[in-house]
């Protein structure tokens, strides 16, 4: 009975050892991929007349999620040229064809994003803001002047204020 465990134990080890030799090659399988570039896949009308928007996003938190994703959401609209969203300013600026895209559209688009995103001072522009808008400090009081170099009264006494007079 020993000597039959022993031999069953030797044929078992026998035959896992020579069934783990595995010589056969792998197939190779050669696949035809039809390659297109990812960068702009859209068909921009040369003939369209584009139209420069701007407004402000409310309800963003971050530049990589909300900003980018926005972007991303616009720039993929039909009939939209170029989208560019800045975070620091929360400003909008998306040149789009006049004929296919609309602002309430992109409006649309920018709330289905999420709904926390909410668009505000849509305008037409001719062309896009670069900096960001300060309001002018003036010294001297709104009658008085229009800005530091003009004035609109002869009387004014503030510094950096210049007269008509002087003006003229």
């Amino acid at each position: 009975m020993k000597t039959l465990k022993n031999i069953l134990s030797l044929t078992l080890i026998l035959a896992f050892a020579l069934s783990c030799k595995n010589e056969a090659k792998p197939e190779v399988k050669t696949i035809e991929v039809e390659t297109t570039t990812a960068v702009n896949t859209k068909k921009l009308d040369p003939n369209a007349t584009y139209a420069k928007a701007e407004f402000t996003i409310d309800g963003m938190t971050c530049a990589v999620g909300c900003a980018a994703t926005i972007q991303k959401k616009l720039g993929k609209m039909d009939g939209v040229k170029s989208a560019v969203v800045d975070f620091d300013k929360r400003l909008a600026m998306v040149e789009y064809n006049e004929a296919t895209v609309t602002p309430s559209s992109l409006t649309e688009t920018v709330t289905k994003v999420a709904d926390i995103y909410k668009v505000k001072d849509m305008k037409t522009v001719e062309a896009f803001s670069t900096e960001k808008k300060e309001e002018a400090k003036v010294d001297c009081p709104k009658a008085c002047c229009k800005d530091k170099k003009t004035a609109c009264k002869a009387d004014c006494k503030k510094e950096g204020c210049v007269s008509n007079k002087e003006a003229a």
